[in-house]
């Protein structure tokens, strides 16, 4: 019974949520647009959806994601092996990016107006090597930016400093990037910190900090999602220079 109305309370939460966004789009279409909601039976049903698929994804951060990412980063601080530990940090930001759908919608998206403008070869083939090129540079990009998080965890490095240096290094690169390049790149950053990689990264993060000692979990525990946006921007621009 717990279980259930531990559900029915997320299910709220989640409408709770979603409700600014309902009411936005209800006003406009409504008294700015005068115009009735098209299908409302079709967008209830998706409402419904939309709420109940919010609640299941929450339940399994909360059971699944954040335990396992907190109880590996915790054995792995015990037993002492950084090389093994920077290799997880490496290989989890890898995987959660590949495997990230908005990643895929954008690289998929970026190869088709390539391929308009001129700047690829219109051919499915070339399309989709520009698209997987893209996957993989953003993807061995965070991989390296999460090993990169963790050694600040270990070291103690102040967080600031190697943000502000990278985004000095990101401005720099902007100048030389190709122009057809730096929106990708910019929305490349975004679409890094989604779905897949923000829980396991930031439960990686506060598990290990939490097992080290001398570590405070809301100073260093955090931080490592930054590092996963800004080094795709940067790693883009240079594929871009590069492929063209």
């Amino acid at each position: 019974m717990s279980a259930v109305l531990a559900l029915l309370k997320a299910m709220l939460g989640s409408f709770r949520d979603l409700l600014p966004i309902v009411v936005v789009i209800a006003f406009f279409q409504l008294v700015v647009l005068q115009e009735p909601l098209p299908n409302l039976l079709s967008i209830l049903f998706g409402l419904m959806l939309v709420v109940l698929g919010l609640t299941f994804f929450i339940f399994g951060l909360e059971m699944g994601l954040f335990p396992i990412g907190e109880s590996m980063a915790q054995s792995f601080a015990r037993k002492g092996s950084v090389f093994w530990l920077l290799i997880f940090a490496f290989c989890l930001g890898f995987g959660t990016t590949i495997a990230e759908p908005a990643l895929t919608a954008v690289t998929a998206e970026a190869a088709e107006v390539a391929a308009e403008g001129g700047v690829i070869p219109n051919n499915e083939h070339d399309m989709e090597n520009y698209a997987d090129g893209l996957r993989l540079t953003v993807a061995v990009s965070v991989g390296l930016a999460i090993l990169l998080g963790v050694l600040r965890i270990l070291k103690g490095w102040p967080i600031h400093y190697m943000i502000i240096g990278g985004y000095i290094g990101v401005v720099i690169l902007t100048g030389f990037a190709p122009q057809n390049i730096i929106g990708i790149a910019y929305d490349s950053g975004g679409v890094t910190t989604s779905t897949i990689t923000v829980p396991l990264v930031t439960a990686l993060g506060v598990g290990l900090a939490s097992a080290i000692k001398g570590r405070n979990p809301m100073v260093d525990g955090f931080g490592l999602i930054a590092f996963a946006s800004l080094l795709p921007m940067m790693f883009v621009m240079i594929y871009g220079m590069v492929m063209t």
